[in-house]
């Protein structure tokens, strides 16, 4: 598994507000800030699944595997890629709330590429299916 994960710093933004919004839903092995003319960036690299396990604690605290389930099923990109957002002061203070229209978070996203040897091993793992409220099977870590 890796995994990339983006976000901007708007100038209206405190860089380190930022950082801790990703760190709050990331783990990452390897950080970059770049600054592309008038943008500044953050990077986060991730080989494992050490890397999203704050995003996994986050889904499960609030109770929303089918429905992360549901969004990142639809964010696959063939049977290896998973391309989803969250929004930033959301994740901020904690909480996982996925971006799917491209104005939904006016600060703008946090976008994570997430590659994978089996998209369905990884959404058993990460959000998987419910029943009455009860995790019906939880696959092992992706690869």
């Amino acid at each position: 598994m890796r995994a990339e994960v983006v976000v901007e710093v708007r100038p209206t933004e405190n860089l380190e507000k930022v950082k801790r919004a990703l760190l709050n839903v990331f783990e990452p092995e390897r950080l970059e800030i770049k600054e592309e003319g008038n943008r500044k960036l953050i990077i986060a690299y991730g080989s494992d699944a050490k890397a999203l396990a704050k995003l996994k604690e986050a889904i499960w605290r609030q109770g929303i595997q089918d429905s992360a389930r549901s969004v990142l099923a639809r964010s696959a990109i063939g049977n290896n890629v998973l391309s989803f957002s969250i929004n930033k002061q959301a994740a901020y203070v904690g909480v996982v709330s996925f971006v799917t229209e491209p104005n939904e978070s006016p600060l703008g996203p946090i976008t994570f590429k997430v590659e994978v040897s089996d998209v369905r091993q990884f959404l058993d793992w990460i959000a998987p299916r419910t029943y009455r409220g009860r995790v019906y099977y939880e696959g092992p870590p992706p690869d």
